[in-house]
């Protein structure tokens, strides 16, 4: 637990926050809660998650101090999971549970992060939790604790529908098939169920139909996550669901040799509890479950509505990935290799995913995260005399509002027309190309540039361009784009911070 949480802890407090951190923190950072709510239901997002980092930023608002809420929930998270996985698989395939969920790479990097998650896992962890102990010990409270669980999964993370809908089957399978449960536990998790309906209906009418009206998840699809979705006509989907699934585990340890011998593992525990004797009580309800969650995530890539296989959208798969490769752990060996020895195995395999990490991109490495490569960005303008022009892009300029601009957030949220837009920030002025939360490509910038000229007077000789988050670090190429437009001054921070100084072109 310690080492997990000292991962954790560490990264949060080395790393400055990314556009997607500094977007919650602005969402969050509303003056009220009415306010955080209505801007909530402009992102892609739940509200329960804002709600919360708004009540923690009346408190402190430093990059650690963000984190350490999603610190807590994701080490939190590992020991729920090793609670839930003891009471149905055993006290070793618990350990190894625990081990593989406080040492996962992705897991440590998401949970040192201001996202949903942390949150996410902690609340879906629980909720098998409490359900598993609910009917191991006939106890109607914890099956409706359970209940809660999952409604506030839903109130996190869309993700969670994933899980509710495996959840659900397998729910419904151990209370109306073979597990003796009475009436009135069959009551209370059918009102549970109910509930959860419930709570997705309202989430659609307030937040998802708007959402696909506006077109962002087809533009989000089109660009960023085009690789995790399925394309009818050019995608064969047995092909699809190989290489996706591959490539997810791959992303849940971020190295790709270790990724497949998880998947291996969790293909052995899945014929074990389908087809074998191992020592868990109910083995195919628990293969179900288990399974379910996957099958769910490729019929939504299927059907257009989900991405599948290598992006954090698929995180909460790991909830049922861990506790299966745990099971295969356990049965490696057929009791040649003892406890301590598959342990150390484990161990061993997942300090080689932290060293030698290759997470999937995009990605920006803690190197090139340090928070004294955005100092340094930063020294530039606060050098500059007053009414300095800089021009950004969406992500940019969210991680410029809260690292120059006194973290006051002034961008519109949600869809707008793509334009740029001029602000006050730390006494310069701010243009942002709104209309995409894209950053920008090389042969975009030709034309924001222009775009840019002609929001300035005529005396402006010159402009600041500033480039953060996942950008490309082709290096070479952009500075050849940044040449042609008159860009002769570029600082490279790192792999994900640019600042160049731009010239107005003669006429």
């Amino acid at each position: 637990m310690m080492a997990g949480a000292s991962m954790r802890l560490g990264l949060a407090a080395r790393t400055f926050l990314n556009p997607d951190e500094a977007l919650h923190y602005l969402v969050a950072a509303q003056p009220s809660f009415s306010q955080t709510y209505a801007v909530s239901l402009t992102t892609a997002h739940p509200p329960l998650m804002f709600f919360l980092l708004h009540a923690w930023v009346r408190l402190g608002s430093t990059e650690l101090f963000l984190r350490l809420p999603f610190v807590f929930a994701g080490v939190l998270f590992g020991w729920m999971i090793f609670l839930w996985v003891r009471r149905v698989a055993g006290q070793p395939t618990a350990l190894f549970a625990l081990a593989l969920t406080l040492l996962s790479p992705t897991l440590v990097g998401l949970s040192a992060e201001v996202r949903q998650y942390s949150f996410l896992l902690l609340l879906c962890a629980a909720c098998l939790y409490a359900f598993e102990r609910g009917l191991q010990e006939r106890s109607d409270a914890w099956v409706a604790l359970s209940a809660c669980g999952l409604w506030l999964a839903l109130l996190t993370h869309y993700s969670a529908l994933i899980f509710a809908a495996g959840a659900g089957v397998y729910g419904f399978w151990r209370v109306f098939g073979g597990h003796a449960s009475s009436p009135r536990t069959k009551t209370v998790w059918i009102v549970g169920q109910v509930i959860a309906l419930g709570v997705c209906a309202v989430l659609f009418t307030t937040q998802v139909a708007t959402l696909r009206r506006t077109g962002v998840p087809a533009e989000i699809a089109a660009t960023w996550l085009s690789q995790s979705t399925f394309h009818p006509g050019t995608d064969h989907f047995l092909t699809f669901a190989v290489t996706k699934t591959i490539r997810l585990f791959r992303y849940f340890f971020s190295h790709g040799s270790i990724g497949v011998l998880m998947l291996v593992l969790f293909l052995v525990a899945l014929v074990a509890l389908f087809f074998g004797k191992p020592r868990i009580q109910y083995p195919r309800s628990r293969a179900v479950l288990l399974s379910l969650p996957f099958a769910l995530a490729l019929a939504a890539a299927r059907a257009g509505f989900y991405p599948y296989g290598g992006t954090r959208h698929d995180i909460i798969l790991a909830l049922f990935a861990i506790p299966g490769i745990a099971i295969g752990v356990d049965l490696l060996g057929g009791g040649i290799f003892g406890l301590r020895s598959k342990m150390a195995l484990l161990i061993l395999f997942l300090m080689v995913c932290n060293i030698l990490a290759a997470p999937t991109p995009p990605v920006i490495r803690p190197k090139n995260q340090r928070p004294s490569l955005m100092n340094e960005a930063i020294s530039i303008f606060h050098s500059q005399p007053d009414g300095s022009v800089i021009l950004a892009d969406y992500q940019g300029s969210l991680v410029l509002e809260y690292y120059l601009c006194g973290k006051q957030g002034w961008l519109p949220f949600g869809p707008t027309p793509r334009a740029v837009v001029s602000a006050h920030c730390a006494n310069h002025t701010l243009l942002t190309l709104v209309g995409s939360q894209n950053s920008f490509e090389p042969e975009d910038v030709a034309p924001v540039m222009q775009q840019a000229w002609s929001s300035v007077p005529p005396s402006v000789s010159g402009l600041w361009l500033f480039q953060t988050g996942w950008i490309d670090n082709r290096q070479s190429e952009w500075a050849s784009h940044l040449h042609e437009i008159g860009c002769g001054e570029i600082h490279n921070f790192g792999e994900n911070i640019r600042v160049s100084r731009c010239e107005r072109p003669l006429r």
